[in-house]
This record gives C-alpha cells, structure tokens and sequence, in this order.
C-alpha cells in the first residue's frame, strides 16, 4: 500500500480489507498526476491502465470498476464478473473480489458487518443519496444486504471516505427541497449562503442521517471536517468541482478469505 493512501479505522475483522487511494503513487501526468483511476476523464489509457494494474497488485485481489450512473442500482459481484457494471454500489461475499468506487467529490461508503460475512461499497453523491421518494443508493445497498445475507442493521459497519466537505458543496434550494421534503431532519445538513436561493451542503452528514434512518449506529470515516474535503486538499485529493479536469479517486474493500 502506498503510505498516502487511507485505511479505514473501524472494528472490522482482519480479513476484511479496504484502502481508499488519494492522487499520489502513480504515472498519470498533469492535470491527473498521477494516481489517476478513471478510464473515462481524458488521461492516458496507458498511464490509466499502469496505475490500475498497481492497484490490483497492491491490493492482492482484483478491483471491479463499475459505469457509475449517479443512480440507486445494486450489482452483486460474482467471481467471473467483468468491469463496466451499470450500478452505483456492489456487493459481494466471494473472496479476491474488490468492491470498488471511484470518486472526485461524490462519497465512496464501504461496509461490512462484524462477522466479516460480506463486503459492499457505494457512491453516494446528493443525487444517488437523494434517489427517489428517500429511497437513495444506501437504502437499495442495505436492504439486499438484509434480504441475501444472515446479519442485522445492528451488526453492519459503513465508512465515509473523503468527499467534498460543507464548506465546498454549494447547491441550489431544489437540491435542500428533496431532502428535507422526505426528511425534516435533513436541514440541519444545510447552511445558507449570502447568495439567495445558494445552500452549503453537508454531504458527509447527510448520508450519516441516512445511515441512521436505516439503524446502523456503527459509523466511521468522514465527519465533515477539512481534512476529509476533496476541494480543500489539492495536493492529497482529485476534486471534479475544484479543477473541472480531474482525476478519479478509488475506494475498494474486499475479503481476503
């Protein structure tokens, strides 16, 4: 693992591994120097396929990169399973497979359970989180973990990784008027702005609120503070919102038995 790279802090069993990478460690050039892993934002297929090879290698497992569609939709992964999914989340409970996310702004949310009997992770930016009627990406992942898995909401740990912060997601007053129309509790999430109808979002506690609706009270990572904010950290993370051309963060977890 690259010393940069973050590993998530929770009371996961052992054999349950994550990393989430940040910019450094790669061979990508300028704008998306260099541990670029997005195939689909202008870099060098080469350097692109370099750095994900170094992935795969470092993780000694293999990354399954999903076509991320901002959307609700859940794939399970299975052994044979090719790249290019159509979903926002993934799950699986086979061995070597690495459930993973890319982000420059959007949370990546891993999880497992503390029997270590699954692995999943999800991209959850405002719209995926937002979904339809407050059913978003962390409702649809969590209930097929439920519905296919023999674990509880209580038993289940989910980690934030570093996303754009409060300070950084500016939004529009429609964007607060999906989530607090299904959820009141939501505006807390917002802060006005001094430019009307302009809201400062807090992404990371939205999905923490949406966590919590959903009874899991065993979550770690991203607590809104700078130091997990894309934007606020150039030299450490990709941001789409602060350069436009960017690179592609990945977030994986994965089971090593």
């Amino acid at each position: 693992m690259h010393d940069a790279w973050l590993q998530p802090q929770w009371p996961a069993p052992p054999w349950v591994q994550a990393i989430c990478t940040t910019r450094q460690g790669g061979v990508s050039k300028s704008p998306f120097d260099s541990f670029n892993l997005g195939d689909h934002v202008g870099d060098d297929p080469e350097a692109v396929q370099r750095n994900r090879q170094a992935l795969r290698d470092s993780l000694v497992a293999r990354p399954v990169f999903l076509s991320q569609l901002h959307g609700v939709e859940v794939q399970p992964l299975a052994l044979e399973q090719a790249d290019g999914l159509p979903a926002d989340a993934s799950l699986t409970r086979a061995a070597g497979l690495a459930c993973t996310i890319l982000v420059a702004d959007c949370l990546p949310i891993l999880f497992t359970d503390r029997s270590g009997s699954f692995v999943a992770a999800a991209h959850a930016g405002w719209r995926g989180l937002a979904g339809l009627q407050g059913r978003g990406v962390l409702e649809s992942l969590v209930d097929q973990v439920l519905a296919t898995g023999n674990t509880s909401t209580e038993a289940l740990l989910a980690w934030i990784g570093p996303g754009i912060g409060p300070q950084a997601f500016e939004v529009g007053s429609e964007v607060r008027a999906i989530f607090v129309d299904s959820d009141p509790n939501a505006a807390i999430c917002f802060q006005p702005t001094d430019r009307d109808g302009k809201w400062l979002a807090d992404l990371a506690q939205l999905a923490r609120l949406r966590l919590g609706k959903l009874g899991l009270r065993n979550i770690f990572g991203n607590d809104g503070s700078k130091d997990w904010c894309t934007v606020h950290n150039p030299s450490r993370f990709f941001s789409h919102r602060r350069d436009r051309i960017s690179g592609r963060m990945a977030a994986c977890i994965w089971l090593a038995r």
